[in-house]
């Protein structure tokens, strides 16, 4: 009797390699994503603004804060393209797109990032948080978003609500990245504006 089950055991060891070389088989071929990234847009140069600003860290809903792009959250069903991957975090590119649309805006000022490796004391500091940013069902990419500034030089604050809808002019991943790299300038003209 105890032979038998050790027969089993050995059987069982045997034909794990052979139900396991499917499994690995699809992994070795599945495609490998593609990375994209925001592109920067340019906009109106505004010859005023303060001398220092400071761009915080982008606050972000969880459903954003991934790898993967979402496409649309339309219906509560979250639809997240498999294989189109962000470069880099997506809060950090946010940043990084916001900080150099605003430097070309406003040639007079010196913009940075509260997570590079700058501390000025900055005149101004913008605060941003995402609500929304993917698709609804017509296809045009929505931005919602809240902006603060507080001004330290005189004191005084500002502040905003985003709502920016920019069509998708194809339906793949490179016409989606485009509309959100549209709404993303926008965003910047709108901050750009209330800086001054």
């Amino acid at each position: 009797m105890t032979s038998l089950r050790f027969g089993r055991r050995q059987f069982g060891l045997l034909a794990l390699p052979v139900l396991a070389a499917p499994a690995l088989q699809a992994c070795s071929t599945s495609p490998e994503p593609v990375l994209y990234t925001l592109a920067v847009r340019p906009g109106p140069v505004l010859t005023r603004g303060p001398r220092i600003v400071q761009v915080r860290d982008i606050g972000l809903p969880g459903y954003l804060d991934r790898k993967e792009i979402v496409r649309s959250t339309d219906d509560s069903k979250l639809d997240v393209r498999a294989n189109s991957w962000w470069g880099e975090p997506v809060g950090g590119m946010l940043g990084r797109t916001i900080v150099i649309e605003l430097s070309q805006r406003l040639p007079n000022s010196q913009v940075y990032s509260e997570a590079g490796s700058i501390t000025a004391d900055p005149y101004a500091t913008v605060g941003i948080d995402i609500q929304r940013f993917d698709a609804d069902k017509g296809g045009n990419v929505i931005l919602l978003a809240q902006v603060a500034i507080g001004f330290n030089r005189p004191t005084r604050t500002a502040a905003r609500n985003f709502s920016i809808s920019k069509p998708v002019a194809t339906p793949d991943t490179p016409g989606h990245v485009a509309a959100m790299s549209d709404a993303l300038g926008e965003l910047s003209d709108g901050i750009a504006a209330l800086l001054q």
